[in-house]
C-alpha cells in the first residue's frame, strides 16, 4: 500500500464526509514501529468548550491502564480547516475551545505495542485495535451513532463483532458499541460457521500447533451448549471469536459479540494445554450473557475515566469461572474425570491459599482495583475467579436444595435485569431467596461478606463424591522460588518459612550449609522428615543471614475427586442436575 504523506494524508481526511455522527479513520502509516495515525470528526457544537477523551480503562479489565501516554501529536481543526485551542486538563483528558459553533476534527498519532493489555496493538502484520486505546469519545457525543475507518497495507482483512459496511469500514449504534467491538486487520486463517441461524468465526493471527478442524468443531458444540443453558435466548445475531496465537503473552477479554484469546503459539496440542484454550474460549462465551447482556450496578453505564466499584464481580467474574466448564461438559468437549480433575485442583490450591482466611469474596470484589497480587495477594487476599468460582459452585448446590440452581438465577438476571438496567447486592439476595425457598442472609454472611466457609466434602458427598488426598507425602519448606536464582518470590503464611521469619525477596543459599541447588531440591530434602528443624542461609539486604526452619509436609501427589463406595439415587440425581450429564460410574 502506498503510504501518503501526513499533509497528504490529513488533507484527505478533512474531505471525507462523516457517514455516522462521528466518524473515525485510523491510517496505520508505520506498522513495523507500532504506530498509527488517527482522526475523529465530531458534529457540530455550539460556541463553549468541546472536551474529548481517552479512556483510562478497558472493559473486561478493572485496572486503571496508562493508555493516554500512547498519544502524542495531538491537535484539533474547525471545519474551516483552522487550528482550535486547546489544553490538557487530565491524565486522559483534551478541553478543546470553540469561539463559535463548528464541527471538530481531532487528530493524533497512536502508539500501539501494548498486546499483553489487549488494548491496541500493531505490528507488519496485522492491527489488534480496541476502541478504549485508540479511538477518542466525546461525552456530550457519547450516544451518537459511529464510523470506523481503516487504512491497512494491502492483503489485510478487517474482522470484528460490529456491523460491517465494506471491506475495512465499520459502523456501530454509539460509542459504547464500539469501545465493546474490537477490530482485529491483518494476515489471518478465518474459519465461518453456523449454529441455531446464528453466524460465528473463528480468527487466528499467528502460528502455533492448533488444530482448526478441531478448534471449530468445539466451538459449535460449546456455543450450542451456551444457547441451550439460556433457552435458546441470545444477545447476539453474530459472534467472533479472535485468536492470537504468539509469544510472552496470554490471556482473554470479552467484548460484547466477540472475544480476544492469548496463548503461547505451542500451548495448543497437548490436552492440558488445549482444554485451557478452550475453557478460556468458554469462559468469554458466558461472559456475553453474564457482564454483557446483565450486570452488576456500578458497572452500568461503563465510566470509563475512573474505578467503577461493586461487590459483585464474584459472581460477574467468578460466576462466569463456574459456569465454563459446566458448559463445556454438557457440550461433551471436556469428560467428567476431566471436570472432576480441574475442580480437586481448585480445592487444593483454596486450601493452600491463606488469604482465605482474611478476606470475603464480596471485599475482593470491590477491592480488585487496587489488588496486587503475589505474595501478598497470597498471603491477605483471595480472586475474585477462583475464590468466586467456589462461591459460586456452593451457591449452586445451595439453591439446588430449594429445587432450583445457578442455571435458574442466571436466567432470571437476564431476563429481569438486562442492560440497561443492572442489579445490586439486595436485589440478588431477594432473587437468591425467592428461588432458593429461604432467606439467603446467613449464606452470604457465611460465603459471601465474610470470609468463604467452604466445606468442601460436604457438598462433594451431595453428589457422590469424596476428595481424596495423595497418602504420599513430600517434604515442604512453605515457598517458592524463581527457579535457577534462587530468589523466594513467596513465603505461605504461617507456613514453615514465615515461621522461621523468611520473607519473599530473600535470595536462597544453602540448606544445612550445602549450597541450594533447585535440580537438586527433593533430593536434598530427602535426607530429612517432617518435624526436623534445618538451617536455611539467604541472602537479604545484600548481607547473609540464617534461620532455622522445621520442616513440615504435604501430599505428593495431586487430590482425585472419586465416587463414594456407597452412592444413593439421590446423590446421583443431584449429580446429573449438577452436571448436566448421567452418573457416569
Amino acid at each position: 500500500m502506498k503510504i501518503l504523506p501526513g499533509t497528504l494524508w490529513a488533507a484527505a481526511l478533512l474531505a471525507t464526509p462523516a457517514w455516522g455522527d462521528v466518524a473515525y479513520r485510523i491510517h496505520i502509516d508505520n506498522p513495523d514501529h507500532h504506530s498509527a495515525q488517527v482522526q475523529a470528526q465530531f458534529p457540530s457544537r455550539a460556541a463553549g468548550t468541546l472536551e474529548v477523551k481517552l479512556p483510562n480503562w478497558r472493559t473486561g479489565r478493572y485496572q486503571l491502564l496508562p493508555l493516554a501516554d500512547g498519544i502524542r501529536g495531538f491537535e484539533a481543526l474547525g471545519s474551516d480547516g483552522q487550528p482550535l485551542a486547546w489544553q490538557k486538563t487530565a491524565r486522559a483528558t483534551w478541553a478543546i475551545a470553540l469561539p463559535k459553533a463548528t464541527e471538530v476534527t481531532v487528530r493524533y498519532q497512536v502508539h500501539a505495542n501494548e498486546l499483553k493489555d489487549r488494548s491496541r496493538h500493531i505490528d507488519d502484520t496485522h492491527a489488534y485495535l480496541d476502541a478504549s486505546g485508540v479511538f477518542m469519545y466525546s461525552p456530550q457525543f457519547r450516544q451518537e451513532p459511529v464510523s470506523v475507518e481503516l487504512e491497512v497495507p494491502s492483503g489485510w482483512r478487517s474482522v470484528s463483532g460490529m456491523d460491517g459496511d465494506g471491506a475495512h469500514r465499520f459502523v456501530a449504534p454509539d460509542y459504547d458499541v464500539l469501545v465493546d467491538s474490537p477490530i482485529e486487520t491483518g494476515i489471518h486463517q478465518d474459519f465461518a460457521f453456523e449454529v441455531d441461524g446464528r453466524q460465528y468465526e473463528l480468527v487466528i493471527w499467528g502460528e502455533g500447533n492448533y488444530d482448526t478442524e478441531l478448534m471449530v468443531n468445539d466451538l459449535k458444540a460449546l456455543v450450542a451448549a451456551g444457547g441451550a443453558y439460556f433457552g435458546s435466548d441470545y444477545p447476539y445475531e453474530r459472534y467472533v471469536f479472535m485468536v492470537h496465537a504468539t509469544t510472552g503473552v496470554r490471556g482473554a477479554t470479552e467484548h460484547l459479540n466477540s472475544t480476544v484469546i492469548q496463548r503461547p503459539r505451542w500451548s495448543f496440542a497437548k490436552r492440558e494445554d488445549y482444554l485451557s484454550f478452550i475453557a478460556t474460549a468458554s469462559h468469554e462465551l458466558v461472559h456475553t450473557w453474564n457482564v454483557k447482556a446483565y450486570r452488576p450496578q456500578g458497572l452500568v453505564p461503563y465510566n470509563y475515566q475512573s474505578d467503577n466499584y461493586t461487590p459483585l464481580l464474584w459472581l460477574a467474574e467468578g460466576g462466569t469461572s463456574y459456569l465454563q466448564n459446566l458448559w463445556l461438559v454438557r457440550a461433551g468437549v471436556m469428560t467428567v474425570e476431566e471436570y472432576l480433575k480441574d475442580l480437586a485442583k481448585r480445592l487444593v490450591r483454596h486450601g493452600q491459599t491463606p488469604g482465605r482466611e482474611l478476606q470475603s469474596v464480596a471485599e475482593a470484589s470491590f477491592d480488585n482495583w487496587i489488588a496486587r497480587g503475589g505474595d501478598y495477594g497470597t498471603n491477605h487476599s483471595v480472586s475474585i475467579y477462583s475464590e468466586g468460582f467456589l462461591a459460586n459452585w456452593a451457591l449452586d448446590f445451595w439453591l439446588r436444595d430449594g429445587d432450583s440452581g445457578i442455571e435458574q438465577l442466571h436466567r432470571a438476571l437476564y431476563r429481569d435485569h438486562r442492560l440497561p438496567g443492572a442489579y445490586n447486592d439486595d436485589q440478588l439476595k431477594r432473587l437468591v431467596s425467592t428461588l432458593g425457598g429461604r432467606s439467603a442472609e446467613p449464606f452470604w454472611q457465611s460465603h459471601i461478606d465474610g470470609p468463604l466457609q467452604l466445606d468442601s466434602q460436604a457438598l462433594l458427598a451431595q453428589a457422590g463424591l469424596t476428595l481424596t488426598l495423595d497418602e504420599q507425602r513430600k517434604l515442604d519448606l512453605g515457598l517458592t522460588t524463581d527457579g535457577e536464582g534462587g530468589a523466594i518470590t513467596r513465603v505461605r503464611r504461617d507456613g514453615p518459612a514465615w515461621q522461621a521469619g523468611l520473607t519473599a525477596g530473600d535470595q536462597l543459599v544453602a540448606i544445612d550449609g550445602q549450597r541450594w541447588d533447585p535440580k537438586a531440591w527433593e533430593q536434598t530434602l530427602a535426607r530429612y522428615q517432617a518435624g526436623q528443624s534445618v538451617t536455611v542461609t539467604v541472602f537479604r539486604r545484600d548481607r547473609l543471614m540464617t534461620r532455622t526452619l522445621e520442616l513440615a509436609e504435604q501430599p505428593k501427589g495431586p487430590a482425585k475427586i472419586q465416587p463414594l463406595e456407597s452412592v444413593t439415587g439421590a446423590q446421583k440425581a443431584r449429580f446429573e442436575a449438577w452436571l448436566g450429564v448421567d452418573w457416569p460410574y
